[in-house]
């Protein structure tokens, strides 16, 4: 009989399930339900949605290996006793902003620029609003009794994966290096905690999830409720969303990956860790030993929605009026800062357009200037990573965002560089399913499974008017 695994994808805005062959990595059912809106979310959310979508996906018969891979960031505090001390504030949650800024300047003696580097020498990164770190310093200073009756805090993969191995106490809670290095109080490059930073931004210790190997298992799954099984399978240590994606599409030496999702991401895999004083670079782990430099924007997909939304246009449309306007859309420019942002780091900012014109003002223009605007923060990203030494060969454009004809064909204007845009595919359950396989096989590396699919490849010639207009109006 066949070995089966599971890879969940506890994402933002949904849970995903996809259950393979261990050895081929042959697709063989998956499921898929939504997660409540909001950037503050009870927990049993998660465990409700993972439920239907496991439900949907025929349940785990067979599978004899789980991984979860999850959201990062968000900060999940448990009593004594396991139980959820409030709703999760999620990495969208942005109001731990003045947060970040005073535990920059406390680890700094009060100096700010002093502050960032030793941020990024002891964590690997600059604390922003998205960070669990900020969120405990915020919880401290506006909700002081729910953090007296915190014992642990966790983020949302390893709530689940404790969920599914039964839940059994504090002591059993389990993460992985991807996953805890976007914490702000594990250090990547040490490869261990950092209870000093812990303990500055809420004041006192808390417990904390053993962090594991890329292939450590994490217990056994137990709760029944959960997977109609009396237990058995193997639990992986599960990671993060955008470590997990790099698991999934076997991301190889030279490519960078841009995911234009609810939030826009710039990653690759690198042998050494990152610490960029100036926050742009967040100094992530991998999922498989390695690090993951990351720059990741608030705006990505949101952007495009508002975009179609303000012309009353489906996205499909949208795409067809950006690819009917000039590149640079005749110089009207979106600042597509809608939700703030991390990088940079504006968390109050708003969206703007310059170049308003009688000859811009036109849907064609409009539509071009917002594909162009989200197109140009994660080229912003890129440049960062770039300015590291990372030779870049191309970029593979992945997410929901990635399936506009529109933002495939201004992608590598913009970028810069070829783009190649895989087949549409649940990287991030993907990828936990192979650290799943990996975790069943007990082997040094992860499966080399076979190409999800063909690559679809878009040239073109750099514009360097798109970028100059942007740079111009971001300051």
């Amino acid at each position: 009989m066949r070995a089966l695994v599971a890879g969940i994808d506890s994402s933002t805005q949904s849970c995903k399930v996809v259950i393979r062959d261990a050895e081929t990595g042959a697709l063989v059912r998956s499921g898929h339900a939504p997660h409540p809106p909001g950037t503050e979310v009870a927990p049993a959310a998660w465990r409700d949605a993972l439920a239907a979508a496991l439900a949907q996906a025929g349940g785990l018969r067979e599978v004899a290996a789980v991984s979860v891979a999850g959201q990062q960031h968000g900060m999940v505090c448990l009593d004594a006793d396991g139980a959820v001390v409030r709703p999760a504030l999620l990495w969208n949650d942005t109001r731990s902003a003045a947060a970040a800024d005073e535990l920059i300047a406390e680890l700094g003696d009060g100096d700010p620029e002093r502050g960032r580097m030793a941020w990024a020498d002891a964590a690997g990164s600059v604390p922003v609003a998205s960070f669990t770190v900020t969120k405990l310093r915020w919880l401290a200073e506006h909700e002081p009794d729910s953090l007296a009756r915190a014992a642990a805090v966790c983020l949302p993969h390893d709530w689940l994966t404790w969920q599914l191995a039964g839940a059994p106490d504090l002591d059993a809670l389990r993460t992985d290096r991807g996953d805890a290095s976007g914490t702000g109080y594990w250090s990547p490059a040490a490869g261990a905690y950092r209870p000093d930073l812990l303990r500055l931004a809420a004041g006192r210790e808390l417990a904390v999830p053993l962090v594991l190997g890329p292939a450590d298992p994490a217990g056994q799954l137990a709760a029944a409720d959960l997977t109609e099984l009396d237990g058995g399978a193997l639990l992986g240590p599960g990671t993060g969303d955008n470590a997990a994606a790099a698991l999934g599409l076997a991301l190889a030496p030279g490519e960078a990956v841009v995911s234009i999702g609810t939030s826009g991401t710039v990653f690759a895999v690198s042998p050494t860790p990152a610490a960029d004083p100036s926050g742009a670079i967040a100094g992530f782990a991998d999922a498989a030993g390695q690090f993951l430099p990351l720059v990741c924007t608030l705006n990505a997909t949101g952007v495009l929605a508002a975009a179609a939304a303000l012309l009353g246009v489906d996205l499909g449309r949208l795409a067809e009026l950006a690819l009917a306007a000039p590149p640079g859309a005749g110089g009207l420019t979106m600042l597509p800062y809608l939700a703030g942002e991390r990088t940079p780091n504006r968390p109050d900012a708003t969206g703007e357009l310059h170049g308003l014109t009688a000859a811009t003002a036109t849907p064609e223009c409009l539509a071009r200037a917002a594909v162009e605007g989200m197109l140009c923060g994660l080229a912003d990203g890129l440049d960062a990573l770039l300015a590291t030494g990372f030779k870049l060969d191309k970029v593979l454009l992945i997410g929901g965002g990635a399936r506009s004809e529109a933002v495939r064909q201004i992608a590598p204007a913009v970028l810069g560089v070829p783009v190649e845009v895989p087949e549409p595919g649940e990287y991030v359950a993907d990828g936990a399913a192979r650290q799943a396989a990996w975790v069943l096989a007990g082997s040094a590396e992860p499966p080399c499974w076979s190409a999800s699919g063909r690559r679809i490849r878009y040239e073109a010639e750099p514009q360097p008017v798109i970028r100059d207009q942007y740079a111009a109006v971001r300051g």
